[in-house]
């Protein structure tokens, strides 16, 4: 973990509220793994502000790459952010997913949530893995950086609830399907998602329901980064547990809902 001061290299809109930003950050991609987090000093911000948490969507050659919505506050005043600009960023925090994979690696991102499975796909694929992308939204605008997982190769599902793209429906629609044709080959599997709680929720009774292993990133409010605050707990089997530390990844039969 560093807090390094890092050059903003690109700031863009995506559309209806997304945005992406890029940093030169060489510390933090160092030793940064898919699943992993950073604490943005927002500075337009007054400086008792809190810091903002962000999965990183990719981390590579020094350059560290966020996906965001614009929600509240602090991811408002992060717009008025410029290329050229230095914020101070730290990380990389948390516990990311394992990148070993028994059988096909089926990953299922909701929203912004699809922000780490990028950085996972890529990862995966440098170690013989190819993963299969399954992602959702309410509408076509919430499906981000689709072109970014084609390029890689990886095969894409799509789901939106008002049937702009994709399946109409939920994302484990097609999912389910997926794993109904897995079931029949006689395949192994394992489930890596990321997004809405009541998302991952389902991902994770269908991974203990099949006894497949299941690794799901919680979106809890990751004040402080490093424990002390205690306010990004999650109950697990082993009792309470902070995102920031002992997560944000855990694995589906440690969670309890």
């Amino acid at each position: 973990m560093t807090d390094e001061k890092c050059k903003v290299i690109e700031h863009r809109e995506l559309g209806s509220g997304y945005r992406f930003i890029s940093f030169e950050a060489p510390k933090i991609v160092e030793t940064a793994e898919p699943g992993q987090f950073v604490h943005v000093r927002v500075p337009a911000l007054e400086p008792s502000a809190l810091r903002r948490p962000f999965s990183i969507f990719n981390a590579e050659e020094g350059r560290l790459e966020l996906l965001y919505k614009t929600i509240g506050r602090g991811t408002a005043a992060l717009n008025a952010v410029k290329p050229g600009d230095v914020v101070s960023v730290l990380g990389p925090l948390g516990h990311g997913f394992p990148l070993k994979c028994d059988g096909m690696a089926l990953l299922v991102g909701g929203g912004f949530g699809v922000a780490p499975l990028y950085f996972l796909a890529r990862r995966l694929l440098a170690v013989g893995v190819k993963p299969c992308l399954f992602v959702g939204g309410r509408t076509k605008d919430d499906l981000l950086a689709l072109d970014r997982f084609e390029k890689l190769g990886v095969e894409v599902h799509a789901a939106t609830n008002d049937g702009s793209f994709g399946t109409k429906g939920l994302v484990t629609d097609p999912l389910d399907d997926e794993l109904i044709r897995i079931k029949t080959a006689g395949e192994k599997f394992e489930l890596f998602a990321c997004g809405p709680d009541p998302m991952l929720k389902a991902v994770a009774l269908r991974a203990t329901g099949t006894k497949s292993k299941g690794w799901i990133s919680m979106d809890r409010h990751m004040v402080c980064g490093v424990g002390a605050c205690y306010a990004c707990i999650q109950k697990t089997v082993r009792g309470n547990s902070r995102c920031c530390i002992e997560g944000p990844v855990f694995a589906a039969e440690d969670l309890v809902w």
